[in-house]
């Protein structure tokens, strides 16, 4: 409330005389905010220049604008590239090879989100753990076969929380929480997916460790997707959270574009970086990362 309303109202003892009068006031204050706008839309018929030099200026603060300036965003370190991924990117002849798992004793809602994940990550192979192998001895498994990566997804109390994926034969090793699963056939208007190597989109990672994700992400994908499929992953993220869609999408003409949600939809939250197979942890969210709400690590 502003000061000229506090003033006109603290004299008013009566309570219903001062709702109307604060009733009154608010609607002028109306009235003349939507004779601004007409006004200002007149001229910007007039002048189109004008509505593109306002929404130039008209630029409204988020926590995404606002963010702490991170020192790894935009600098290229020599040697950079030089990663655990390298072989992928240098060696476009091969393709990446999935082990998919599921943690011990795993139940009915591991087994259903590890069929999602295989119906849009190309070249994955499925096996049921068993108790007696620990994670390095699978890993090693997996290496002696050619496997180039393996997913294990974590399951707790009948609810999948997280999945960890290991770069082989050497790592690294990521683990993500998961959250907010939405099989295909839930979504309102979904479409069929085909078999087609669909598209990759990364979009917002941009600090170092946000190069590192992105390039695990890249490298459980072939090099050379099938464009006639029309199909295409995103991840997104934004403040952190990883936002994992698929579409399909259509050209209507030079200019419009349709999409068709194809499923799953789930979100990922980086919660820890280490070296090799499970070894040393090189990068882990800590609670205390959550009370700056302008700081992004990704």
């Amino acid at each position: 409330m502003s000061t000229s309303t506090s003033e006109a109202l603290k004299n008013i003892k009566n309570k219903q005389r001062r709702q109307k009068v604060f009733g009154e006031i608010k609607h002028e204050k109306n009235k003349a905010r939507h004779k601004l706008r007409a006004e200002r839309a007149k001229e910007e018929r007039a002048n189109p220049a004008l509505r593109e030099e306002r929404i130039a200026q008209n630029i409204p603060d988020t926590l995404d604008n606002k963010r702490v300036f991170d020192e790894t965003i935009g600098v290229e370190v020599e040697g950079e590239d030089q990663d655990e991924f390298q072989q992928y990117f240098t060696n476009l002849g091969s393709e990446p090879k999935i082990l998919l798992t599921t943690s011990e004793n795993a139940k009915k809602p591991a087994y259903e989100f590890a069929d999602m994940l295989m119906d849009f990550l190309p070249n994955t192979t499925f096996i049921k753990r068993k108790k007696e192998y620990s994670m390095k001895e699978i890993a090693k498994f997996a290496s002696n076969r050619e496997y180039t990566d393996l997913l294990v997804i974590n399951e707790d109390k009948k609810k999948v929380t997280g999945i960890t994926f290991i770069h082989l034969p050497e790592g690294p090793t990521f683990y993500f929480s998961i959250t907010s699963i939405v099989d295909g056939k839930r979504i309102k208007g979904h479409g069929r997916a085909t078999d087609h190597i669909p598209e990759l989109v990364l979009n917002n990672f941009n600090s170092r460790l946000g190069k590192t994700v992105g390039r695990l992400f890249q490298s459980i994908f072939p090099h050379q997707p099938e464009i006639q499929g029309r199909q295409v992953i995103t991840l997104h993220n934004q403040r952190d959270y990883i936002f994992v869609r698929r579409h399909r999408y259509i050209f209507r003409n030079e200019e419009k574009v349709g999409l068709q949600e194809l499923g799953p939809q789930f979100t990922l939250k980086l919660r820890r970086l280490q070296k090799g197979v499970r070894g040393d942890v090189i990068w882990e969210h800590r609670p205390d990362m959550e009370r700056d709400k302008k700081k992004f690590y990704l």
